[in-house]
């Protein structure tokens, strides 16, 4: 008979098999109402679930990461019920969580509007409202692939075949609905209140661009109407702040059908770029030697690196000369190859080689989303070479300037992972117990919080990464400090230690921005657009009032500009309110208006972005004003 062993080490026993939902009710009846699945011997199971052995089990609820997950994906499976029942001809193929929801994947001729959504939204809440047991069903493969054509699902006949052969083919049954999943879900459509659909999108089935489009229907889901509610307020700041449409406003970028996946930065946000790449040069990579290294190298390589096998499908190639060139995907292959010119000494290490390095990957049309993912971008990327000795020593610095970094930048909430091996990696075990002990040993030494991340390390080595959070609460991954006994030897690099023998160096991988455009796009979004005045792409704008005014404020930007700010002037034959509103929806720091008063009084009227009136100033004052703000990196405006 069964002994239970519960989380905070208590134990029950019982005399006969037990189901995960009375488990929960023995325990008590708020857990028993609260609970969506259960966990048994490591292992998340429904609540139906008969336990009937010896055991360690957990009772999962939406306040669990695990259980929020049960309830988004049962949610989707709502989402296709409600599609079922309001449009019978549509077929419905997979439906994954995704960070803060879901979504759920159809194929049907005519598309999906804005009013569907809104109906499809209301039949969901009638059927959670009727309260569906949700149960499960264990099916042979032919007879479950059968069943799905006979419904027309072909779709779901085909994910059936793909199965490997062995795995068990469960099916869930809620009303007179019945999907292929492999499940938990919730003990009942009832558990499902707090959600609301999103947007529409189209994608690829299975995400090759070869096969036909199908309509992507997203959502959210919360434990409860609160939090839900305060999701769909973040969601709506988080679409006031969008980098796209501000990258537009502010007249920095735009993307085009001719170029998916690729940037056409203007003037300011050209400066913006350089001003966040002069920035890594000075900061990050001072003691770095910096190079350039090509942008097309040959399939040989690759696939002597691991890289072809492992990222095939996301590398773009060309052929020349009967040889297959890969378009790089990444730049460490490369600086291997610097490091290889000329033997090495134990006296060169460590050796530190920076680039910013031009990248394309062919990632999936249907997750391009402006600078935050792209096809082609350039990461802050730089590789270390050293000795096993000075390896803790490495890390521990980069670690540091990491977080430097990120606080000059304005993001002092940082969260920091472990990422560990993955099932499919190159490297002995023993490599792989050397390198996770070597990053945690340096956390511990900086005694950082961290979060273990079991098999989410590089194919090459384990990984710190490293999670900004922004003003709204929303994460971003960026920095990454990659740890790699495999590629350097696998690619033939060498030293010659202090006994004269020949060693393979230890690779550090390492990016702290990550992809520069991403960055910035980070950057615009958690500022609103309203950037410090140490990355502002224009400074200041000099505003006249009337033609009598021009020469003056020529005079001013000269001034200025001389002075080493990026400043412009505004001497359009316009009223000042409309100059004054236009350059405020830009972002511009500081508004800096000349009357006839000001050219009098060799001044400037100052008024910042946020409608602040600092009143007149000399030129003097002011640049001593920028150059205070500009040396801290600080903002004196007001947030709008």
């Amino acid at each position: 008979m069964p002994e239970i062993t519960l989380p905070d080490g208590s134990r029950r026993h019982y005399d006969h098999p037990v189901s995960i939902a009375q488990i929960a009710a023995d325990i008590g009846p708020g857990l028993a109402k609260a609970a969506v699945a259960g966990k048994v011997d490591g292992r998340l199971v429904d609540t139906s679930y008969v336990v009937d052995h010896d055991a360690e089990v957990a009772i999962i609820t939406p306040r669990d990461e695990e259980g929020l997950e049960v309830l988004r994906h049962s949610t989707a499976h709502l989402l296709a019920q409600a599609v079922k029942d309001l449009y019978p001809e549509t077929q419905v193929t997979i439906g994954p969580v995704v960070e803060d929801g879901f979504y759920y994947d159809f194929a049907r001729d005519k598309p999906f509007t804005p009013e569907d959504l809104e109906r499809i939204e209301r039949r969901m809440k009638e059927l959670a409202k009727a309260d569906f047991k949700v149960e499960r069903r264990v099916m042979p493969r032919e007879e479950a692939a059968r069943f799905f054509r006979d419904q027309g699902e072909q779709y779901k006949a085909q994910i059936i075949e793909s199965i490997p052969e062995g795995e068990e083919i469960s099916l869930y049954k809620q009303g007179d609905f019945i999907d292929l999943c492999r499940g938990p879900h919730v003990p009942s459509t009832g558990k499902l209140g707090a959600f609301k659909l999103t947007k529409l999108a189209g994608a690829y089935w299975r995400g090759d661009p070869r096969n036909e489009m199908l309509q992507r229907i997203y959502g959210t889901a919360w434990p409860d109407k609160k939090q839900l509610k305060a999701y769909l307020k973040r969601l709506e700041e988080a679409e006031k702040r969008d980098h796209r449409k501000l990258g537009k406003q502010m007249d920095l970028f735009h993307f085009q059908e001719e170029a998916p996946g690729m940037v056409f930065w203007h003037e300011r946000g050209w400066t913006l770029y350089r001003l966040v790449e002069n920035y890594v040069r000075e900061v990050i990579q001072a003691e770095y030697q910096e190079v350039q290294t090509p942008m097309i190298l040959d399939r040989s390589l690759w696939e002597k690196s691991g890289h072809w096998d492992k990222f095939h499908d996301m590398i773009f190639s060309t052929e020349a000369d009967r040889h297959v060139y890969a378009i790089k995907p990444m730049n460490c292959p490369a600086h291997v190859q610097i490091f290889n010119q000329g033997l090495r000494s134990y006296r060169d290490l460590p050796l530190r080689i920076a680039e910013f390095g031009i990248v394309h990957r062919n990632e999936p049309s249907g997750t391009l989303h402006g600078l935050m993912r792209a096809r082609r971008f350039v990461q802050d990327d730089a590789h270390i070479f050293c000795t096993e000795a000075q390896m803790e020593g490495e890390i521990v610095r980069l670690i540091d300037l990491t977080f430097r970094v990120y606080a000059d930048f304005g993001f002092d909430e940082v969260k920091v992972a472990l990422s560990t091996r993955p099932e499919q990696r190159v490297g002995e075990d023993a490599l792989w117990d050397k390198a996770e002990a070597a990053l945690e040993q340096a956390l511990k030494t900086r005694e950082l919080d961290y979060v273990v991340q079991p098999g989410e390390g590089a194919f090459y080595g384990p990984k710190i990464e490293f999670t900004l959070t922004d003003c709204i609460g929303r994460q971003w991954q960026c920095g990454t400090v990659q740890l790699d006994f495999s590629m350097p030897a696998r690619l033939d690099a060498q030293y010659v230690a202090e006994d004269g023998s020949r060693q393979t160096p230890v690779m550090i991988h390492r990016a702290i921005l990550g992809s520069l455009e991403r960055f910035i796009g980070v950057l615009i979004e958690h500022y609103a657009g309203v950037l410090p005045l140490w990355i502002a792409p224009v400074q200041a704008a000099v505003l006249t009032i009337t033609d009598r005014q021009r020469d003056y404020a020529e005079r001013v930007r000269e001034r200025l500009q001389h002075a080493g700010f990026r400043v412009i002037a505004d001497l359009r034959n316009e009223k000042i309110g409309y100059k004054i509103r236009e350059h405020t929806l830009q972002r511009i720091p500081y508004l800096l208006v000349v009357g006839d008063r000001e050219v009098e009084t060799q001044t400037v009227a100052v008024r910042t972005r946020a409608g602040e009136n600092l009143g007149a100033l000399t030129l003097d004052e002011l640049a001593q004003r920028f150059a205070e703000e500009v040396a801290s990196r600080g903002r004196s405006v007001l947030e709008e």
